[in-house]
């Protein structure tokens, strides 16, 4: 690809992607599904104007994009806020994984296209958006709510596991030979990880020192060049370069110059964020999500299952009304970044053709149904039978 041909599609990725999410969010709905709609628009394997022909051609990009979502999604984990919500907030997370990843495994496995299949299938099945949830719980005006708290709760959660199952993920994608690589490979991922998480939490004063006296100009390059650095670190040591930045950005997010990073890395997360999932849009062919509408389709009716149940369990767990139990399982409905970060590394690994697809179209419509259910959860109360809970809420003990 020539430097004139390359700039072309960069910048007409970017062009297309805001103006079709500009549109779409006339009518409420997130940007992610958005994004991905113009890729799937501008890309090669729909009729009409073709901004590249190979995909892979964008693959630095993409891989920026994803480094700068999960960097910003480590910067706002806090081991604070998972302590001081307490066993009921850790059991109200556990009691979510283990429905919605459980049952995604069990999904995957009916599914019947493979054992590593199963496994991201259950991965991109049972994580809710981080972007996603937060942004709704700000667009709706609920982040005063008591459960919102309880929400962000299950997301910091859901953050801590991310790191975890990405790190044993890596190696069974990677197609270790037998138990014992595997369990070596999970092993020097787990090593690497436990010293990211060290430096992220005694390790604050020192990057502060190291960071603190730079305007914001330096410390953007400085912030920039550790993640970059940290997910190629992490993906030459056999993990994924996702949970590489993710850790960089813990490990920043606990350090004084944490709010400036936060403020200079919110756009380059947006802009590269975008080309992410606008680069991923590109490699969806219609054909393929036409052979999967229906495991889709399944795929998201078990997903509201699963989700009212969780709610109800965790509105239950902390004495909340079935309005708020309805809201939680509504509003942590969608699924984004993380599913799709997946299906790209099981189109990496070579794993069967239609996983790709799947998450796609699966990914798509939990963006578009999730913010519409909860924008009217207020009507949907029903979904939840009364006998499950109380009509209003108890205090909080």
């Amino acid at each position: 690809m020539s430097n004139g041909h390359a700039l072309l599609a960069v910048g007409g990725a970017f062009l297309a992607a805001g103006v079709v999410a500009r549109l779409g969010a006339r009518i409420g709905l997130p940007t992610i599904p958005l994004f991905m709609l113009a890729g799937f628009v501008f890309g090669p394997n729909t009729p009409g104007l073709s901004l590249v022909d190979n995909p892979g051609e964008l693959g630095v990009l993409a891989a920026l994009g994803l480094v700068f979502l999960l960097f910003y999604l480590g910067l706002e984990f806090s081991l604070d806020d998972l302590a001081r919500g307490g066993r009921r907030l850790v059991g109200a997370g556990l009691g979510y994984l283990l429905l919605n990843v459980g049952g995604g495994l069990a999904f995957g496995f009916t599914l019947g296209w493979g054992s590593r299949e199963a496994l991201v299938i259950a991965g991109a099945i049972g994580i809710s958006s981080s972007a996603i949830v937060t942004k709704l719980l700000l667009e709706t005006r609920r982040l005063n709510n008591p459960e919102s708290r309880l929400i962000m709760g299950i997301i910091v959660l859901e953050d801590l596991f991310l790191a975890l199952y990405l790190a044993l993920l890596q190696p069974v994608l990677s197609g270790a030979d037998g138990f014992s690589a595997v369990l070596a490979d999970f092993g020097k991922a787990f090593g690497f990880l436990l010293v990211l998480a060290a430096l992220a939490r005694w390790g604050g004063r020192a990057v502060s020192k190291l960071f603190g006296s730079a305007d914001d100009e330096l410390l953007t390059v400085c912030f920039v060049g550790v993640a970059v650095l940290g997910a190629a670190v992490a993906e030459e040591v056999g993990v994924s370069d996702a949970i590489g930045a993710f850790m960089v950005g813990m490990m920043l997010g606990g350090s004084k110059v944490a709010p400036r990073v936060h403020k200079l890395v919110l756009p380059l997360r947006d802009a590269f964020g975008a080309l992410f999932f606008f680069i991923f849009g590109l490699s969806i062919d219609p054909r393929a999500v036409g052979t999967v509408v229906l495991p889709v389709l399944a795929a998201v009716a078990l997903t509201l299952v699963l989700n009212l149940a969780a709610g109800a369990f965790a509105a239950r767990l902390h004495s909340f009304d079935r309005q708020a139990g309805v809201n939680i399982g509504l509003t942590v409905l969608t699924r984004g970044e993380f599913s799709l970060v997946l299906a790209a590394m099981a189109t990496t690994a070579g794993l069967d053709e239609r996983v790709a697809p799947f998450v796609a179209g699966y990914v798509l419509l939990l963006a578009v149904i999730g913010p519409l259910a909860v924008l009217r959860s207020d009507r949907l109360t029903w979904l939840l039978p009364r006998r499950l809970l109380p009509a209003s809420a108890r205090a909080l003990s």
